[in-house]
């Protein structure tokens, strides 16, 4: 693949340097803290022992705050800002599903693959696992500005946006089920942030306006019955049980099994 190849498909990675101007920026934070407490609203649905945050938005695991999970970690792009680790997002160091959750706060704009990204996702969750993006809308503000030329000054350079409709598709590609596309900003249009879905009001017209959002997709899992397992996840346990009925549980379960 040539450069001009990922140019096309994929942003640039951003230093510290940017990042920090960002961060330092009124609009910078303001719209982190939206973003911190949008991802503290949905992180309550995820059980399991493991949450991970590929790439670096905020400091350490701002992001992660709320998370159930027994363990959670962040692995960066940007060194000095709290990672416990830095990686590649397109070729992560992580086992095969073993991770119940993915964040990507921002990642998938700065990846030069975004699709690579998104497979190396796939590939490290687990069964039921959930993938959390926060992206920047096409048709935004901030997407305009950038289309048209003008540059708003600490903003990350790099960036190449992707629109929702693009991200349901690459999901669906990797048969990821999106169940949320939650929209929010800072700037105009000044409005709540909101669900796609809610019921309709005035605010609706302008929805697809919204600097950013918040896309929420699980993996589609077929059960997978297998004859006989049924029968021995039922039985009870024989130790603490009164003699007869483990004798009884037992014949039930030769039974069965002829």
């Amino acid at each position: 693949m040539t450069s001009g190849t990922r140019a096309r498909r994929g942003g640039r990675p951003f230093s510290r340097q940017t990042f920090d101007l960002w961060l330092s920026s009124q609009r910078g934070r303001r719209l982190l803290e939206v973003e911190q407490q949008e991802v503290r609203r949905v992180l309550p649905d995820v059980f399991g022992r493991h949450l991970l945050q590929i790439g670096s938005w905020g400091h350490g695991g701002q992001l992660l705050t709320g998370s159930e999970t027994l363990h959670s970690a962040v692995l960066g792009t940007v060194s000095g800002l709290g990672a416990q680790a830095l990686t590649e997002p397109e070729n992560l160091p992580v086992l095969s599903k073993s991770v119940d959750a993915v964040l990507l706060p921002h990642t998938l704009e700065f990846a030069r693959s975004p699709q690579a990204v998104l497979r190396e996702v796939n590939r490290i969750l687990t069964d039921r696992g959930r993938i959390f993006v926060l992206g920047f809308n096409p048709w935004g503000g901030w997407g305009m500005r950038q289309a048209i030329g003008l540059r708003y000054r600490a903003f990350p350079q790099g960036a190449r946006f992707h629109g929702v409709g693009q991200m349901c598709d690459w999901l669906e590609l990797l048969d990821l089920e999106v169940v949320e596309v939650r929209r929010y900003g800072v700037g105009f249009p000044w409005l709540e942030s909101r669900s796609d879905g809610d019921p309709f009001d005035i605010g609706s017209l302008t929805q697809p306006l919204a600097e950013a959002y918040l896309l929420v997709a699980k993996k589609r899992v077929i059960p997978i019955n297998r004859i006989g397992k049924v029968q021995r996840a039922q039985i009870k346990p024989l130790i603490g049980v009164p003699a007869s009925e483990a004798r009884s549980s037992t014949a039930n379960f030769e039974n069965d099994q002829a």
